[in-house]
Order: C-alpha cells, then sequence, then structure tokens
C-alpha cells in the first residue's frame, strides 16, 4: 500500500460520529450502509415494530386479491407497511401500480423488491398521494390502501370522493420497541452523536425512551412534516433534510462538525465551545 497516497485521501465528513438509526431489517441496513460510507459509525437500534391487525383475516384475504390482480394500484404510506408487505410475502402483480407516500418508502420498497410506479412530486403526504393520483387516474380504478392503525383516512377519503373504488385496510399497529440498557446509556451519556427521526412514530419513541438528550446530540428529522411531529412530540429539531430522502438526511448531518471525539473509554468532561455550533443558524 502506498502510504503518502493514503495520506492524501480526504476524510470523510462523518468520520468519528456514532449516528443511531431507528429502525432496522433491509432498510435499516441500508441506511447504515450509506454512514459506513461517509464515515460513520451506525448503531442500529429499531424503536418502533408493526404488531399484527386487530383483523388479520382482513388483510390476508385483501392480500390474496392484490396478488390475484384485483387492484389497478396500491398505495403504501409507511415503510411500516412495507415491513408488512415484507412479513407477509405479499405478491404484488404487473398489472398492480405502487404509489409511495416519499422517498424512505419507496426506497423500503425497493430494498425488499418492490417496483415503486410513483412518488408525489411535490407533497410527500397522504393528501399530496391522493393528490396526484387523482390527476393520474381520470377514470374510476380499484385501489387498496393499507394504513395503521393510528392514521386518518385521509387518502381513503378523497379518492373516494373522487370516484375510485377503495378498498381501506387496516395494515398493523405501530408499536414501540425498547432499546437496549447499553444504547441507552449511549444516549445518555453523548457518546451517540446523532439520531435520525424519519417519522413521527419515531419521534414518539425518541422522547419517551430518551426524555433528557444530551445538549450535544444533533437530532436530524426527514423532512418539514416529520420535523413538525417531532416538534409536536417533545423534541428540539437540529436539522431538517432538503428532500425526503435518506440521502438528504445523511448530508444534513454532515454539515455539522463532529462536537467531541466518540471514544466511549474518554469520560465526558463538559461542554466545548464548538458544542453550541448546531444551534447557531
Amino acid at each position: 500500500m502506498n502510504t503518502a497516497a493514503a495520506s492524501h485521501q480526504p476524510v470523510k465528513p462523518l468520520t468519528g460520529w456514532r449516528v443511531l438509526v431507528p429502525r432496522g431489517g433491509p432498510w435499516g441496513d441500508g441506511v447504515a450502509a450509506s454512514l459506513r460510507r461517509q464515515g460513520a459509525t451506525p448503531v442500529i437500534a429499531p424503536l418502533i415494530n408493526f404488531a399484527p391487525t386487530n383483523d388479520q383475516a382482513t388483510l390476508e384475504q385483501s392480500l390474496a386479491d392484490l396478488a390475484a390482480g384485483a387492484f389497478d394500484w396500491l398505495t403504501v404510506t409507511s415503510a411500516t407497511t412495507v415491513d408488512v408487505l415484507y412479513a407477509y410475502r405479499a405478491v404484488v402483480p404487473a398489472t398492480t401500480k405502487v404509489a409511495a407516500v416519499g422517498e424512505t418508502t419507496a426506497a423500503a420498497l425497493l430494498a425488499v423488491g418492490y417496483r415503486v410506479d410513483l412518488v408525489p412530486e411535490r407533497d410527500n403526504s397522504a393528501a399530496g398521494m391522493a393528490e396526484q393520483l387523482i390527476a393520474l387516474e381520470p377514470e374510476a380504478r380499484d385501489i387498496l390502501t393499507l394504513r395503521s392503525e393510528i392514521a386518518k383516512p385521509v387518502l381513503t377519503r378523497r379518492l373516494t370522493e373522487a370516484g375510485h373504488r377503495v378498498r381501506s385496510v387496516v395494515a398493523y399497529r405501530t408499536v414501540g420497541v425498547p432499546v437496549t440498557d447499553r444504547i441507552a446509556e449511549d444516549v445518555h451519556s453523548g457518546r451517540i452523536n446523532a439520531i435520525l427521526v424519519t417519522s413521527g412514530s419515531v419521534a414518539q419513541q425518541v422522547h419517551e425512551q430518551f426524555p433528557e438528550l444530551p445538549e450535544t446530540t444533533l437530532v436530524a428529522a426527514i423532512g418539514p412534516r416529520t420535523a413538525k411531529d417531532a416538534r409536536r412530540a417533545g423534541l428540539d429539531v437540529d436539522v431538517i433534510a432538503e428532500a425526503q430522502t435518506v440521502d438528504a438526511l445523511i448530508d444534513a448531518v454532515a454539515k455539522f462538525s463532529l462536537p467531541h471525539a466518540a471514544d466511549e473509554f474518554a469520560p465526558k468532561t463538559g461542554v466545548l465551545p464548538q458544542l453550541h455550533a448546531k444551534h447557531q443558524g
């Protein structure tokens, strides 16, 4: 190895950072790989998971109808819905188009082998998805909407009002997942330098499980809507990704300087001036 050449390699922007990734599975693995490419050490700690719907028979029948080609469109409004599809080994036939609410959900679909035909261009929300679908499909279509137990039926209502035949099915209930004592201590002590917040449900768990985040811990939200949900949950959001993508979220974190060396053997000796840099601007 040419040591002279190696010494001139640029330092990766997140070298030394330890970043909490709040979801596991293929999506979490993909985020972890992206963080490593930027020099960070990812800490995968799933904060939410899905619990079975209370109406499993309806979900299973709907997924069977989906596989049989009964629907023109499938709408997916969260990465957790993708977890459900993957867990049930749901089959999406070539005749059914797939709409994802945003880039995070689209990336989760692609990570487990599903295709994506539509992502709203402007408004990554149920309302934005409904608006674009209605514009694309002037004729009545059969649409399957899979949602969480707590989701408001905005998408179903707007599509139905536009004349589409919509089957709205509760696919899962969102439940919190307690982190290990080790990760809780790493967050509490400030050894975790940044936490990625990718949904309102994740924000709620961050607030509940880490009620006293260190001043130095960067809280990064994947978009304005998630940031709004996070603030409503009681979090101070330090940075918001410019686009609702994992790459944009990681880039947003990379704009900040590492508050302190991520040496887990070094005691936390106090707050240095640069620790306050995240609150400037």
